[in-house]
């Protein structure tokens, strides 16, 4: 059994998915990108900017389902420019600081409304 999450203080899906889904004790949240959740409109200034958009969509999708940051086991960050390694890394280390988990960082070749940056989760109830 599952349940779909829901957050409007979140970006909403750009497409035919859900925010995430709670099942077996996990929450699984789909790759979020930089909309701002008032606007739906990419936050501007880079990757820093991003990035921490980013983490405050998921921020925001784990409290409505229940959870925080601090359940995160895994997260996979898709990058435009691997050259933004760095930077992005900053922003991550400072709003993921306790308990950090998995990730994988891959560079592709485009992302959903050009932006520089998408991560997705998993996260425990």
């Amino acid at each position: 059994m599952h349940k779909v999450i829901l957050k409007e203080t979140a970006a909403r899906p750009v497409g035919p998915y859900s925010q995430a889904i709670r099942a077996g004790g996990f929450i699984f949240i789909a790759g979020q990108i930089p909309l701002d959740p008032k606007t739906q409109r990419l936050v501007d200034g880079g990757i820093r900017p991003q990035t921490a958009r980013v983490l405050g969509n998921i921020a925001e999708v784990l409290l409505a389902a229940g959870s925080d940051m601090g359940k995160l086991v895994r997260c996979v960050v898709y990058l435009k420019d691997m050259n933004d390694f760095a930077a992005m890394n900053e922003v991550y280390a400072k709003q993921i600081s306790v308990a950090p988990p998995v990730r994988t960082t891959v560079e592709v070749s485009r992302l959903p409304k050009d932006c520089l940056i998408e991560i997705e989760a998993t996260a425990l109830e």
